[in-house]
C-alpha cells in the first residue's frame, strides 16, 4: 500500500494560519436593485428581480473591491491582506457552501454582512497538501439574520496539468437541462460578481500557469444554475436551504447536464465526459 507524501507545510505554518480562526469583519451595503438585476442576467434568471429574486441573490452584493495594486498574479487579492490567513499554496478554489434562507431580503435597504473565519485545516489529497478554510457569512437586515452561509475555500499545490476533457456519449434524461457555458457568460458572471480570477477569462494564463485545458467555469455560476433548476422544478417557490460541493472542473464551450432527478432535493452538474462536476441539495 502506498503511503501519502509527507506534508511540505510545517506545524508552525498551520498553527500560524489557524490563528486567524475567530477573525471577524462586518460590512454594510444597501441591497440595490441594479446589482441584483446584473446578477440575475449573469445566471440566466428572471430580470424582474423585485417580484422574483434570483436564487442565491445574496451573492450579488458585498463584493471584494480590492485595488489593482493589491491583487496577486492570479487576480485574487494578495494573500494575508484581508480577513483570510496567508495560505502559501498557490491554487485557491471555492469548493463548497451550505446556506439557510431564513427571511426574504429587502431591496434598497441597508444590510450588514458579518464574516468570520470558522476553521483552518490541513489534509492530504491525491495531489498533496490541501488547506481548507471555512468562512461563516451572516447577512442581516432590520436586526434579523436573513441568510446564513458557510463557505469552504480550498488551497492546493500546483499539481500536474489536466488533460483535455473529451465528450462522451450522453444518455437521454428527459428531466435534465443541457447548458453550454460560453466565454460571454463567464465574462458577465465575473463582472457581476467582481471576480478577477484569471482562470475564467485569460486562456493563456489558465493553460500555461494553472494547467487547465481551457477557461474554467466558475463554481458559483454552476451552483446558481443548479439552484435555479431546483426553483423551477418547484414551480418558483423560494429556497429554504441549499448546499453544493464542487468535485471536478467544468470548461467553457462544453455541454453540462444539469439534473434534478432526486425527490429528496438532490441535484448534479455532469460534465460532457460523464464525470460529476458538482453535487448539490436543495429544500423548498
Amino acid at each position: 500500500m502506498s503511503q501519502a507524501s509527507p506534508s511540505a507545510i510545517s506545524a508552525e505554518q498551520i498553527a500560524d494560519w489557524r490563528g486567524a480562526i475567530g477573525r471577524t469583519s462586518v460590512l454594510q451595503q444597501t441591497l440595490d436593485e441594479a446589482s441584483l438585476r446584473r446578477f440575475a442576467v449573469a445566471v440566466g434568471a428572471d430580470t424582474d428581480v423585485e417580484k422574483r429574486p434570483p436564487p442565491l441573490a445574496h451573492w450579488a452584493w458585498f463584493l471584494d473591491a480590492v485595488e489593482t495594486s493589491g491583487l496577486g498574479a492570479d487576480g485574487h487579492a494578495q494573500r494575508g491582506a484581508g480577513l483570510l490567513p496567508p495560505i502559501a499554496l498557490p491554487r485557491r478554489m471555492f469548493a463548497a457552501a451550505t446556506m439557510r434562507f431564513q427571511a426574504p431580503l429587502v431591496l434598497e435597504e441597508s444590510a450588514d454582512l458579518t464574516l468570520t473565519v470558522a476553521d483552518v485545516t490541513l489534509r492530504q489529497g491525491k495531489t498533496g497538501d490541501l488547506v481548507f478554510v471555512e468562512v461563516d457569512r451572516a447577512l442581516s437586515q432590520r436586526g434579523e439574520a436573513r441568510v446564513i452561509e458557510r463557505q469552504t475555500l480550498v488551497y492546493r499545490g500546483q499539481g500536474d496539468p489536466l488533460p483535455p476533457v473529451l465528450e462522451g456519449p450522453t444518455g437521454g434524461h428527459g428531466a435534465d437541462e443541457v447548458w453550454i457555458p460560453t466565454t460571454v457568460e463567464l465574462f458577465r458572471f465575473s463582472a457581476a460578481t467582481f471576480n478577477a480570477h484569471r482562470i475564467h477569462y485569460d486562456q493563456p494564463y489558465a493553460r500555461a500557469v494553472e494547467g487547465y485545458p481551457d477557461l474554467v467555469v466558475h463554481g458559483p455560476l454552476t451552483a446558481a444554475r443548479l439552484a435555479g433548476l431546483a426553483v423551477r422544478r418547484a414551480g418558483g417557490a423560494p429556497l429554504k436551504t441549499f448546499q453544493f460541493r464542487a468535485v471536478a472542473p467544468l470548461f467553457v464551450n462544453q455541454p453540462v447536464r444539469l439534473s434534478a432527478g432526486d425527490p429528496s432535493g438532490g441535484l448534479a452538474a455532469t460534465r460532457c465526459d460523464g464525470a460529476i462536476a458538482m453535487s448539490a441539495e436543495a429544500t423548498i
